[in-house]
């Protein structure tokens, strides 16, 4: 891994050159538009610090091998959950080997907040956090703007997804009015404002979620996540349920009120039609997924409409369907339960998944440091 210091002051960052993997980011002349591209980039996974707000930031981003700085690439951030890293969030959420997979670059940003554990962050998220952090908005801000100007990005195909606070920080910066993602994936954090009771009933306060455009979401809940509740109650910053998060980002998005519902033994899928700008609102709620990110212990059946191919595919891949396509083209699907033997691989490496092997359940990576009460 390599190391790259970057200063965002400057009006037009460059991609000078990459030697033996290190980044050399610099003053220039040249137009940033001209220096995004043309450049070849030593593929792997490199570390990235930068200024924000007179606060030296931490990132870790991953370059494809297919990547050759002449043609633009979609750019996803993985934001990683409270009490973890970039590093982690990536073991986690497997993005580095889709990204690998499908020829994008994937950026995973630190929180601003110490974590409860060694080497770990969490996010001053706004409106929720009590802590003492920087401003997270600035640096995704910032952090975005570096990687336009020095990697050949396609803006308009610039995602993002954000495990439990990850995805809380996630949902308040779209809430917050920046547009910068054109669709958004949350596994056990989906939020749409901050919480409010109104008479007993608790509700996402409406003026704390004001999204400058409609924005495609997709969002993975458990039925057994403790930490986040899916119907609801836990913490401060919870309280309302993931139901109530999606009715609202569907009406935030103009989407028809009642979902089209796929009811299964292993999970529920919701997808809200008519949406504004080609939008789309999808939820998948996995009866027994606790809060941990849907890995390849949890398989989903998706075909394509006009073929009755049917993939399995995990919760990543599922988002990254959904993100190149805003599910406009994709037949929802439920939980694939155990199809094929333990130890047998599914078909899923031959049709864009990544050789799963069948499991019953979710189960935690562990390798994650686990930690009970997050931020």
């Amino acid at each position: 891994m390599t190391s790259s210091t970057v200063s965002h002051r400057a009006r037009a960052s460059v991609l000078a050159r990459a030697v033996a993997g290190l980044f050399l980011f610099g003053l220039s002349a040249v137009s940033a538009e001209a220096a995004s591209c043309g450049t070849a980039v030593q593929p792997g996974q490199h570390r990235l610090t930068f200024q924000s707000g007179g606060v030296m930031r931490e990132a870790v981003y991953v370059i494809p091998t297919s990547y050759s700085g002449k043609k633009k690439v979609p750019l996803v951030l993985d934001f990683h959950g409270s009490n973890s890293n970039p590093t982690v969030q990536l073991k986690r959420s497997h993005w580095d080997e889709v990204a690998e997979r499908e020829g994008f670059v994937v950026m995973a940003l630190a929180g601003s907040l110490k974590g409860e554990l060694p080497n770990t962050h969490a996010w001053n998220v706004p409106g929720v956090t009590a802590g003492e952090g920087a401003d997270e908005s600035a640096a995704i801000r910032d952090a975005l703007r570096l990687i336009k100007e020095t990697l050949c990005i396609d803006a308009t195909k610039v995602y993002a997804s954000g495990y439990s606070g990850g995805g809380r920080m996630l949902s308040q910066y779209i809430c917050n009015g920046f547009g910068d993602f054109a669709a958004a994936g949350f596994v056990m954090g989906l939020r749409a404002g901050t919480p409010v009771e109104e008479n007993g009933v608790w509700l996402p306060r409406r003026e704390s979620c004001q999204p400058s455009r409609p924005v495609s979401i997709i969002a993975f809940s458990g039925m057994k996540d403790h930490v986040n509740p899916f119907d609801g109650g836990g913490k401060a910053y919870w309280r309302y349920g993931g139901e109530v998060a999606l009715n609202r980002w569907a009406e935030l998005n103009g989407c028809n009120t009642r979902p089209q519902t796929e009811t299964g033994a292993s999970a529920d899928v919701s997808r809200y039609m008519g949406c504004r700008a080609g939008t789309s609102v999808m939820s998948y709620v996995i009866a027994n997924a606790d809060h941990a990110w849907p890995a390849r212990s949890v398989l989903f059946q998706l075909a394509s409409a006009g073929d009755k191919t049917i993939r399995e595919v995990d919760a990543t891949d599922r988002m990254w369907d959904f993100f190149r396509t805003s599910g406009g083209d994709l037949m929802a699907g439920n939980t694939v339960g155990a199809s094929c033997a333990d130890g047998q691989t599914t078909a899923s490496n031959q049709n864009g998944g990544q050789g799963k092997t069948c499991k019953q359940s979710s189960t935690h990576d562990n390798s994650v440091p686990v930690v009970s009460g997050d931020l």
